[in-house]
């Protein structure tokens, strides 16, 4: 893909700047907010609050028929959701997406295991201990929660163990999508002193050119 310009690419040139509806707390945003910082794509942003919702359908519903965040909007007009499809759309033909096939599968297979395995357990614990303001009604349920948490960040460790990065030697969207809320994982109660690897690989990840904090403005 070498010599592609990113219009034959179909991603936002680098001269336009895209529409980003956004949720600065949220994990699922900051992931594409730190690719668009990787990439030095300019985009504008729109908030939302993650807790109030009473106006999504207004905003987005002719956008995204989930009517959740993020949400993009190219700089032709076009609308994108899910977290994992805009990571994909922005990422094709980029550093961030190996061209190895197998390797390519590897990354898709750890994004879809952020987003059943990881996302569900970690995001939802840290929204309801952090950001609910209705940590108490969540009590009963946050064990399950919490245990399938550890399983993921523990099936992290194993990988990771003697790896720098998910896939292959470099920086690929495998650890764009799972730095999100494993970063922040504390804010829903998991200590990561038991995850040697996981936090010597947030590290590096961190330490990436480019690289942007979620509550960078």
């Amino acid at each position: 893909m070498e010599g592609r310009t990113t219009k034959e690419l179909g991603r936002p040139s680098l001269g336009l700047t895209v529409l980003l509806y956004n949720s600065p707390v949220s994990g699922n945003c900051y992931k594409v907010r730190l690719l668009l910082a990787h990439l030095g794509i300019p985009y504008e942003r729109r908030e939302l609050d993650v807790v109030d919702r009473s106006n999504r359908r207004e905003v987005l519903g002719d956008l995204n028929p989930a009517l959740r965040v993020p949400t993009l909007v190219l700089d032709d007009g076009r609308p994108l959701g899910e977290s994992g499809a805009i990571l994909w759309y922005l990422g094709e033909g980029t550093r961030f997406v190996p061209e190895d096939p197998y390797e390519r599968a590897q990354v898709l297979q750890w994004m879809f295991f952020e987003q059943y395995d990881h996302e569900p357990a970690i995001a939802v614990a840290r929204f309801w201990l952090a950001y609910s303001g209705r940590a108490d009604e969540f009590a009963d349920r946050l064990p399950e929660r919490t245990a399938a948490g550890h399983r993921a960040l523990a099936a992290m460790e194993r990988h990771l163990d003697g790896r720098q990065f998910l896939v292959g030697d470099d920086l690929t969207l495998a650890d764009i999508a799972l730095y999100a809320y494993t970063h922040v994982a504390p804010e829903g109660g998991f200590e990561l002193e038991r995850y040697p690897a996981v936090r010597s690989w947030l590290d590096r990840v961190a330490s990436e050119p480019g690289h942007v904090t979620i509550d960078a403005p």
